[in-house]
C-alpha cells in the first residue's frame, strides 16, 4: 500500500483546497497526460462551460487512474491549465474538482493560466502524478 504524507510546513498558509507538500512512498509512479473535456468518442463535453469541462476532465482522470490500478486518493500532484484564466474562475474550478477529492487530503496542485490549448473549444486541461503499489 502506498504511503502518502500531506505535510503542513510552518510558515506556509494552510489552504484546504490543496496540499503544499506531499511525500509518497510506493512501488509505482503513474504519470497521466493532460486530460481534456472529451468523451470516449472524442466529442467535446460542456462546450463553453468551465464547471462542466472540469468535471469531465476529472472523470477522464478517473478512467486513467482505474486503468493503472489506482484512484483519486493515489494522486500526489496535479497541474491545471486554464484558458484565459481570471481569478473568478478559481472557485468554479475548485468546486468541480473538489468533489473528486471529498473526504481525503487534496494533492499538491498548480494552476497555470494559458492563452490556448490544443483545440479552441477546450477551456481546461489537467495532468496528474499518482503513486500506487
Amino acid at each position: 500500500m502506498p504511503k502518502l504524507d500531506h505535510l503542513r510546513p510552518s510558515g506556509l498558509h494552510h489552504n484546504p483546497a490543496y496540499s503544499h507538500v506531499v511525500t509518497a512512498t510506493g512501488a509505482r509512479t503513474i504519470y497521466i497526460s493532460g486530460q481534456v473535456s472529451v468523451d470516449e468518442e472524442g466529442r467535446i463535453v460542456g462546450e463553453g462551460d468551465i464547471a462542466a469541462q472540469t468535471a469531465q476532465v476529472m472523470q477522464n482522470l478517473g478512467h486513467a487512474l482505474k486503468a493503472a490500478g489506482a484512484s483519486y486518493s493515489n494522486i500526489v500532484k496535479i497541474t491545471t491549465f486554464v484558458v484565459n484564466y481570471r481569478p473568478e474562475l478559481r472557485p468554479i474550478i475548485g468546486k468541480a474538482r473538489s468533489a473528486f477529492f471529498e473526504g481525503m487530503e487534496p494533492p499538491a496542485s498548480t494552476l497555470v493560466g494559458v492563452s490556448a490549448l490544443a483545440a479552441p473549444e477546450w477551456l481546461i486541461e489537467i495532468e496528474a502524478i499518482a503513486v500506487a503499489d
